[in-house]
């Protein structure tokens, strides 16, 4: 008998008989793929649930949440003070960027008995990596396995207050008759570690590969049924990586954790501000210091800036970590609202350190920086700037200006150029001088004497 199948979107899981290009129902392009149509009589049959009856919510007995302390400050940051019992955890990131060196870290690092799993890697190329981390660690177990049902087993017997699977989208089960990754293997092992999760009070981390435009392979539900959705976010070739909390049921998703990448693993960053600005005592021109937000965490960044004039005839606009959409409107906001001739000059944007940051507050940061290396002139390294452009060259202010503005003054910064719009603000409270600017060319004249 021959098997029926189906086309199911891995973007949204919407099923159709044939195949389709786009989506009705998300409007992505090529994303159905063949699948099996699955007998329900055989899925999600491996828990036995007990039928549940409805109580009353005052009926409910509270208990206070037990949280697993992971040994690493920043993760627990995210997390909300850690991991609590029972709770599905997916990480995510681009191929190489750290995900399981995170995962191992945290389980060579606990005083807990600890499942690693892998579907990805040997049982030796596990302890190559152990030893980098932690060679102590006397409390993981590692098993090497993609068989959902295995998996179980294996935990049943074995009992461990924290299990990793890596990663998900290479486990399986016996009774999907489809390959690992799919739509339908993802969606059901998942949906199966969840309900054993929810009833043994076993924590689960779980990591998840991404697909091309950066989501979290398989399908959209998948994000939907874990309780914390964690985005491991950073360039391969520069140093520095950030978590950042996309979901989490438990705690704040304002949080980021920042690390730094070394040989024997990743490091915590406790004050990222101090790495991200230049250490040097000269002062070049095109560089100024930027406050900015990173969810709920101050950061002091790097912002450098080379104008040139152009040597092909056509100028460059280039950005490696800065919206390079949004450097455009800045210079065209210079050139009509503040009369710098910068169309035929090359500019190159640079943020220190790789990190991408999308908060507007770095525009005058930009601005003065691009106008510094067009005269050729140094803007003093004890200056910030946290402040929006708008299209007709007025300074915007920007949000939680005094976390931004405490922050420079706890490393020492003279000055912070904010908007004059700004309100609600004590300045005589703070030990840093606060320059109150309402248009580009009110910068302009602060910093370089001119009119």
């Amino acid at each position: 008998m021959a098997k029926k199948t189906k086309f199911v979107c891995s973007n949204c899981g919407a099923n159709s008989a044939t195949w389709l290009g786009k989506c009705p129902v998300c409007g992505e392009w090529n994303t159905y793929e063949e699948e099996i149509v699955i007998s329900s009589k055989n899925v999600s049959k491996s828990i036995n649930t007990s039928a549940a009856k409805p109580i009353l919510i005052k009926e409910i007995s509270s208990k206070p949440e037990q949280r697993i302390d992971t040994k690493n400050l920043e993760l627990n940051r995210v997390l909300g003070g850690g991991i609590i019992s029972g709770s599905l955890i997916l990480l995510g990131g681009e191929p190489g960027i750290g995900k399981s060196t995170l995962a191992l870290q945290v389980a060579l690092s606990l005083n807990i008995p600890v499942l690693y799993i892998s579907g990805e890697e040997s049982l030796q190329q596990i302890k190559l990596r152990a030893q980098r981390i932690n060679p102590e660690s006397e409390n993981c177990f590692v098993l090497s396995e993609v068989n959902l049902e295995n998996i179980l087993l294996n935990i049943d017997s074995l009992k461990p207050q924290l299990v990793v699977i890596d990663s998900i989208q290479t486990i399986q089960s016996e009774k999907i008759e489809s390959t690992p990754g799919s739509v339908s293997q993802v969606r059901e092992c998942t949906t199966i570690i969840q309900r054993y999760a929810k009833q043994t009070d076993i924590p689960f981390i779980i990591i998840g590969h991404i697909n091309k435009e950066g989501s979290i392979a398989g399908p959209k539900i998948l994000e939907h049924i874990v309780d914390t959705v964690l985005q491991f976010e950073g360039d391969r070739n520069f140093m520095y990586r950030i978590l950042r909390g996309m979901k989490n049921r438990f705690g704040s998703t304002s949080e980021i954790g920042i690390f730094e990448m070394k040989n024997t693993g990743l490091i915590e960053i406790n004050n990222p501000s101090e790495l991200l600005m230049s250490q040097g005592n000269q002062e070049v021109s095109g560089v100024t210091i930027a406050a900015t937000l990173e969810g709920a965490r101050p950061l002091l960044i790097e912002i450098q800036a080379l104008v040139s004039t152009a040597v092909y005839g056509t100028p460059q606009r280039s950005s490696t970590t800065f919206d390079i959409r949004r450097l455009n409107m800045l210079l065209a906001v210079l050139e009509k609202r503040a009369g710098f001739r910068l169309s035929t000059k090359d500019v190159f944007l640079n943020i220190a350190g790789g990190l991408r940051v999308f908060d507007t507050a770095l525009d005058l940061a930009v601005i003065a920086s691009v106008l510094s290396s067009d005269l050729d002139l140094s803007i003093p390294k004890n200056v910030c700037f946290a402040g929006e452009i708008g299209l007709s060259g007025e300074v915007r202010p920007v949000s939680r200006i005094e976390q931004r503005i405490s922050e420079a003054q706890k490393l020492g910064l003279k000055e912070i150029y904010i908007s004059k719009y700004t309100k609600g603000v004590e300045y005589n409270r703070y030990n840093i001088k606060v320059v109150l600017v309402s248009k580009v060319e009110e910068v302009f004249k602060n910093l370089f004497g001119r009119k």
